[in-house]
């Protein structure tokens, strides 16, 4: 198990430019670390996943809007530059708590407001809630509990179910042009979790 921290929000591919994808730091980073290759046959841009170190890679970001956008800035990486890692079922996206909540002895996460409602009303007035606003506010106990220990972990597995749509919305949502990603957005808001 190895962690590759990442600090801000990775560069767009949908709308950068070829050379840079390939001079950003973030992403040559998360290339060498994974010990995957770019244009290593005949300046192919494909990658090249013979070296390939694990068959289970973990997007983990914060558990708010911001940690969304960084998690579909990753996949749109993943699908554009490393498409086969998620078509071989290897790339996952951790699943962080946003509550913790409490009262006397008793502690539970809770990833979602209908859990946390649920845990107060079991348990009463006078509820200790905590909002995580990222992944930096919780301790390295907590961080394991919750994300990073395998046996209790939430994981969920990106797939490809349709190429052709996946391609569609990757380019609607993280393209250059505005008014379908604002069209999709009004029309989809209410369905957002």
């Amino acid at each position: 198990q190895a962690i590759l921290p990442l600090r801000g929000k990775v560069l767009n591919v949908e709308k950068a430019m070829e050379h840079k994808v390939f001079d950003s730091e973030q992403i040559t980073n998360i290339f060498r670390a994974l010990r995957v290759t770019i244009g290593t046959e005949n300046d192919s841009k494909e990658a090249n996943l013979s070296r390939l170190a694990y068959h289970k890679v973990i997007i983990m970001t914060d558990a708010d809007v911001d940690g969304a956008h960084i998690a579909t800035l990753l996949m749109t990486l993943f699908f554009r530059r490393m498409r086969p890692i998620i078509e071989q079922g290897y790339l996952y996206l951790a699943t962080p708590p946003l509550y913790k909540a409490s009262k006397g002895k008793v502690e539970e996460y809770c990833w979602n407001d209908a859990q946390l409602q649920a845990f107060i009303a079991q348990h009463g007035e006078k509820v200790k809630v905590q909002r995580y606003k990222g992944l930096g506010e919780m301790s390295d106990k907590e961080l394991r509990d919750t994300t990073m220990a395998p046996e209790k972990r939430l994981l969920k597995q990106v797939h490809i179910s349709d190429a052709a749509e996946a391609d569609r919305i990757f380019s609607m949502l993280m393209g250059e042009d505005v008014a379908p990603r604002r069209d999709f957005i009004e029309a989809n808001a209410n369905y957002a979790n």
